[in-house]
C-alpha cells in the first residue's frame, strides 16, 4: 500500500510560526535606536551558542536549556553594543519569548491543513513552548509540541528529526517539515523529511547540503502545496 504524500507537517516555532523580529520593537523602547540591530544581534548570537552547546557535549558540560541560551545571548549583545540594560530590562526582553505574535497567515494556514496531525519541534523549551501556543490562540489548530529537550540536543542535529519521526511513527519523506530557517530545513531535508523552507526574505539557498524540496515565501503557500500533493 502507498503512502500519501504528507501524512503530517511538523512546524518550527521560532520565526517560522512566531515573529521573533517582534522583539526589535520592545528593544527600541528600553534602547532608542538600537532595537533593530540588538534584536539582530541578539538572535544571530542564540542560535550560534546553540549549535556551541550541542558540539560541546562531554561528560562535564551540562546543556543549557533554550531559556538558559536566550538570556546568555542578551546579555553578550547588550555587552556588545554597550548598551545600558540593567537586569530588569534584559529580564523583560528574554520574557518577550513568551509573548511572540504569530505570522498574520498562521492561524487560517494550520487550519487548512486538518485533518494532518500538525506538531511543532523547537528548540524551545515546554515551558516557554506551551504559554506561547496557548497565549497565541494556536492550540486548537496544533496536534502536539516537542521540545529538544527529549534528545538533550540542539537543532540540527539528526536526533532532533528523529523525535519527530519517532512520535509520529510514520514513513520520514511523508513528514512535511516546515521551517523559515534555512539551516533548520536543510538539516531536516538530510534527514528524510521532506522539507519546505519559508524564505520569507528572499535569501540566498545555503551551500552546505542539498536544498530542501521546496522554497516558497509564506506559510499559507506551504498550506497550498500539502493539501495538493498526492
Amino acid at each position: 500500500m502507498s503512502l500519501p504524500r504528507f501524512t503530517a507537517c511538523v512546524f518550527d516555532a521560532y520565526g517560522t510560526l512566531f515573529d521573533v523580529g517582534s522583539i526589535a520593537s520592545a528593544a527600541d523602547e528600553l534602547a532608542p535606536s538600537h532595537g533593530a540591530d540588538l534584536s539582530k544581534l541578539w538572535r544571530a548570537k542564540q542560535l550560534e551558542y546553540t549549535w556551541l552547546a550541542s558540539l560541546m557535549a562531554a561528560p562535564g558540560y551540562a546543556r543549557p536549556d533554550f531559556r538558559d541560551i536566550t538570556a546568555m545571548a542578551l546579555d553578550y549583545a547588550v555587552a556588545a553594543l554597550v548598551l545600558p540594560l540593567d537586569a530588569d530590562a534584559r529580564a523583560e526582553l528574554a520574557a518577550g519569548y513568551l509573548h511572540l505574535p504569530t505570522y498574520p497567515d498562521a492561524y487560517a494556514s494550520l487550519a487548512s491543513l486538518a485533518p494532518l496531525p500538525r506538531w511543532i519541534l523547537s528548540n524551545g523549551t515546554r515551558d516557554m513552548l506551551d504559554p506561547l501556543v496557548a497565549e497565541s490562540g494556536l492550540a486548537p489548530v496544533i496536534d502536539g509540541v516537542i521540545s529538544v529537550d527529549e534528545a538533550d540536543v540542539y537543532k540540527p542535529a539528526p536526533q532532533v528529526y528523529a523525535l519527530a519521526a519517532d512520535r509520529l511513527g510514520v514513513d520520514p519523506r511523508s513528514i512535511a517539515f516546515v521551517s523559515a530557517n534555512a539551516w533548520d530545513a536543510v538539516a531536516a531535508q538530510t534527514f528524510g523529511f521532506t522539507a519546505l523552507w519559508i524564505n520569507r526574505a528572499e535569501a540566498p539557498l545555503e551551500r552546505h547540503a542539498a536544498a530542501p524540496a521546496y522554497v516558497v515565501g509564506s506559510l499559507a503557500d506551504v498550506a497550498s502545496i500539502v493539501n495538493n500533493a498526492g
